[in-house]
């Protein structure tokens, strides 16, 4: 019994070293394109002003529902964007609070006749406004279908080449736009792009900007900060790199207006509509044999608010685990298939091992070890292993992740928070990284289940200085 039990322990070990490896290999390709990449911030900014005249026009769309408590605020956030020739639409889908009068009211708008131009379906449009003040804001009133459909109903209505699908309770920078369209200028083949996403709460909004970035008071939201800058600084500058680029956050993504049409839209049978939009580019262009790529830029930033209660929290990544669960198995066919080049062959393997079985690998493997721990049937040498691999290594990587912040961009500039960061960059590995693990673990059986819905999201709000 004891040496099966250390046998099963080697083999989560080599899990373990698998998948710290991987990332590990992540953070040093992305130390390396950061590096280069801040080298090339002033370059950029000059490229930014030449290009600001021929930049090409960009639909923001964004879906809202129940959205009441930061819709004003996110609505002036986009109206603040330097960009050459942008315009807003509004969508709100079907909220049942006041949402619609609060537009309305806040920003005077008037019901408008117009035809849409492209024929995605959609649950019914109700009616459609616009801005009496600010001719570029739009707003369509709809039953709700949820955001996958809100999302359609936008690109059926926008008009411009580009599109950016945001989050209602997003706040893209003043200069995002502009970087986030840097691809598409240095490279026609380019029909989609993201930027970094990172959390709001504690940080003080002006005028729709953040203009004082702090970390959050509540612990469950500081947590996230370093798992946020885990999986953008080090993760998707890895993807990109690699050319394997499979997520671009619903938060903040902007995509070519014709390829997405001509592959359906956004799917609303999923939960994971941002993901599965991506895989499905990447299956449409590949089977069409159309030239492109999907990029990730480090530098545009999108705020967004994270949760602050366990139970928010939780529901949150039982969700993100179920669209991820209902992505693969969609695209099954996909997986190890050379026909759709190194996303089939390397990137959608990687998600369905280590993401989306990973979980449950991880959570047999520590109550393994425990196990192993209380009877007496585990070795000294065995225990160093798994610790060093499991919780030494984890820290080590979310350590890169902050260094990696502070050398790039520093956006957390008082030695509190710099302190702060690297504390927690210690801690998550300790209690929050298992506890997300067990909340991955729940979605995987909410999608064996067939739940659907996404779940009460509360919001606080944007803490405002005027």
């Amino acid at each position: 019994m004891r040496d099966f039990l250390e046998i099963i322990n080697y083999v989560f070990i080599f899990y373990f070293v698998l998948l710290n490896g991987s990332y590990l290999v992540m953070s040093v390709i992305a130390i390396r394109t950061l590096v280069r990449y801040a080298r090339r911030k002033r370059l950029l900014h000059l490229q930014e002003q030449t290009a600001s005249g021929t930049a090409p026009p960009i639909a923001i769309i964004a879906p809202m529902y129940n959205e009441e408590a930061v819709c004003a605020v996110s609505v002036r956030s986009l109206l603040g964007l330097r960009y050459p020739s942008y315009g807003v639409i509004l969508v709100n889908d079907g909220s049942t609070d006041n949402t619609l009068e609060h537009l309305i009211r806040a920003f005077e708008f008037v019901p408008v006749d117009i035809m849409p131009t492209a024929s995605i379906p959609t649950a019914e449009i109700k009616t459609v406004y616009r801005s009496v003040d600010q001719k570029r804001l739009w707003l369509i009133d709809k039953k709700n279908g949820g955001k996958a459909d809100a999302l359609n109903a936008g690109i059926n209505y926008c008009r411009a080449p580009l599109f950016c699908a945001i989050d209602a309770d997003t706040l893209l920078e003043s200069d995002g736009l502009m970087r986030v369209v840097q691809p598409f200028l240095e490279d026609s083949d380019v029909i989609a792009s993201g930027g970094i996403v990172r959390i709001v709460n504690n940080c003080t909004v002006a005028s729709g900007q953040v203009v004082d970035v702090r970390l959050p008071t509540n612990e469950l939201a500081r947590l996230q900060v370093t798992e946020y800058l885990r999986a953008f600084l080090s993760g998707r500058v890895a993807w990109d790199v690699l050319q394997m680029v499979v997520i671009i956050s619903g938060a903040f993504g902007l995509f070519r207006r014709s390829v997405v049409i001509d592959a359906g839209g956004f799917s609303t049978d999923t939960i994971g509509e941002d993901m599965e939009l991506i895989v499905r580019l990447h299956r449409h262009c590949r089977e069409k044999r159309i030239p492109y790529k999907i990029r990730y830029i480090p530098d545009p930033v999108a705020w967004t608010e994270a949760p602050e209660s366990m139970r928010v929290l939780g529901r949150q990544r039982d969700r993100w685990q179920r669209g991820l669960a209902q992505v693969l198995v969609a695209n099954i066919g996909m997986v190890l298939n050379p026909r759709y080049g190194r996303i089939g062959m390397l990137a959608l393997p990687y998600f369905f091992v280590f993401e989306l079985l990973g979980p449950i690998l991880e959570i047999f493997g520590y109550g393994l070890f425990v196990f192993s721990m209380l009877i007496g049937a585990i070795s000294a040498p065995v225990a160093i292993a798994f610790f060093m691999v499991a919780f030494v290594l984890g820290v080590a990587l979310s350590l890169a992740a902050v260094t990696l912040e502070e050398l790039s961009f520093r956006r957390y500039s008082s030695y509190r928070d710099l302190f702060g960061l690297f504390r927690l960059a210690i801690t998550e590995n300790f209690g929050y990284r298992q506890l997300n693990t067990f909340w991955r673990v729940k979605g995987l059986w909410s999608f064996a289940r067939g739940k659907t819905g996404w779940g009460e999201m509360t919001r606080k709000g944007f803490a405002t200085s005027q």
